[in-house]
Formats: C-alpha cells, sequence, structure tokens
C-alpha cells in the first residue's frame, strides 16, 4: 500500500490548535461511515447512499482491504477524513493515488485542512512516481473552486464511465 502516516502534526494560522492528520483505524469506521452520508447530502449527491460502516470495515480493514482513509482531527475530535486506494498507470509503469472522498465538516472548512489532505495524499503518490486523481460531481461548485485554487487540472481527455 502507499505510505504510512502515523500521526502528522502541522499547526496553522487559522486554526486555534494543531490539526492531526492520521491514519484511521477500526475505531474510526462508525465516524467515516457518518462523514460519507453527511458528504453526500453536502454534495446533494443524486442516489441513496446504500453504503454502511460494516462496507466501510471491509474496504478499509477486512481480508481483501484495498483502501485506506486518513482522519483529520483538531483537540482529539475528528472533523474529516479522505478516503483513497492505490492506482497503476500502464502508461508510466507508476503506482499513484485516487482519492475517493474528502470531506471537513462544514464549521472547519476554510482553515486548510483540506488543503492538508491533498498534500499528504499527493506526497504519498509522488513517493512512487505517481500522481494523485480523483473525480468532482460537476454539481459540487465549492469542491471545484477549492480544487481549482490548489491548481488542479481537469482532465479533459478522459471520460468516466461506468457498468452496473
Amino acid at each position: 500500500m502507499i505510505g504510512d502516516l502515523t500521526h502528522h502534526r502541522v499547526t496553522m494560522n487559522d486554526v486555534a490548535q494543531p490539526a492531526v492528520l492520521r491514519d484511521a483505524t477500526p475505531d474510526d469506521v462508525d465516524t467515516i461511515a457518518r462523514f460519507i452520508r453527511e458528504l453526500a447530502a453536502a454534495e446533494d449527491f443524486p442516489g441513496a447512499v446504500t453504503s454502511t460502516a460494516s462496507d466501510v470495515h471491509e474496504v478499509l480493514f477486512g481480508p481483501e482491504a484495498f483502501a485506506r482513509a486518513v482522519v483529520v482531527e483538531l483537540d482529539g475530535v475528528p472533523v474529516g477524513f479522505a478516503l483513497h486506494h492505490a492506482t497503476f498507470s500502464t502508461i508510466t509503469g507508476r503506482r499513484g493515488v485516487h482519492l475517493e472522498d474528502l470531506y471537513i465538516v462544514e464549521q472547519h472548512r476554510g482553515r486548510g485542512l483540506g488543503e492538508l489532505v491533498m498534500r499528504e495524499l499527493a506526497a504519498r503518490a509522488r513517493r512512487h512516481g505517481g500522481r494523485l486523481d480523483w473525480w468532482v460531481l460537476r454539481t459540487n461548485e465549492a469542491g471545484l473552486r477549492f480544487y481549482r485554487r490548489l491548481g488542479a487540472r481537469e482532465a479533459e481527455e478522459i471520460t468516466v464511465c461506468h457498468l452496473g
């Protein structure tokens, strides 16, 4: 799996207390499942969230786990998360990181926490010579503005397709 993060303490000007970015543990599963539902509501996701805490546990910690998550804490309280998994490019021959979800609780947005997460995940991808990729709902205008401020490039050469 890509990189290990135990605790990464960062002091940011806009945050009164230091933010802690750490790898998720099984104790975080219920919180992550709640954050997933909150994220879908915040994005006006067009459909029902059917993912459960059990599903989150299985993908992160089950016998065939293939994803990881980081948790953002302020003063020991989780205020956000990012779920990600490894990718591989046959063109470059390098591993990368796909960000599945990034969520910061609304009252803590605008303080640099999302950028902290994005920088960490990009660093994980770069350690393997790869890149950080993610999808954004076209209706998620706040998210698109945030990613553009970070310098993200929208991949016009790719169309996302689904089966099933």
